[in-house]
């Protein structure tokens, strides 16, 4: 997250996956949310939320984001992703498709 700019072609018209670091380490199968999408990857424990939030408002924003969608740990300090996302949707105009995904400590997709 620390290092996409707020406006990139990828961006653009893009169906947006935020996964949490993790994830992919956990769950060997997270390229089923990754294909033909356009990916962001972030740690709400170890970096600033509050930078997370002000980031993906203004990529919202500034961009036709199709759709977003959250995979994230079934751990607490990962489920801070989907409320980042939550406000930064509430904090925009924008009508876009939210869907979330949480990948279990064993790496099973829950829901």
């Amino acid at each position: 997250m620390e290092l996409v700019p707020i406006q990139a072609p990828f961006l653009d018209n893009a169906d947006l996956v935020l996964a949490a670091d993790c994830t992919a380490f956990a769950n060997p199968d997270l390229n089923q949310f990754l294909q033909n999408n356009s990916v962001i990857i972030g740690c709400p424990k170890l970096d600033d939320q509050n930078k997370y939030f002000e980031k993906l408002k203004a990529i919202i924003e500034n961009n036709n984001i199709k759709s977003i969608h959250v995979v994230y740990m079934e751990v607490p300090c990962c489920s801070q992703l989907l409320y980042i996302t939550q406000k930064a949707l509430s904090d925009t105009s924008e009508d876009i498709e939210l869907n979330t995904s949480t990948i279990g400590i064993n790496g099973s997709i829950k829901e």
